[in-house]
């Protein structure tokens, strides 16, 4: 497997969009690092911004689970 097969693999699995890999990857091929990395970290913080939404509704489920638990007993 050549670097870039598994750069495309590792985006892939990290949930990266096709067209945001493409992009990424056809910066690496052009050895832009810099705008690559860039790239990169943008999709970082799109995770990490899914992360926290979902953590949101975790923490809403929790309180309505803790609400309604109480009721019951």
């Amino acid at each position: 497997m050549t670097e870039k097969e598994r750069l495309m693999q590792g985006l892939s699995d990290a949930g990266c969009s096709a067209e945001a890999s493409s992009l990424i990857c056809a910066l690496y091929t052009a050895g832009d690092s810099k705008a690559m990395l860039r790239q990169m970290r943008r999709q970082r913080c799109e995770l990490l911004d899914e992360m926290h939404e979902s953590q949101r509704k975790l923490d809403r489920m929790d309180y309505l689970i803790r609400r309604h638990g109480k009721k019951t007993d």
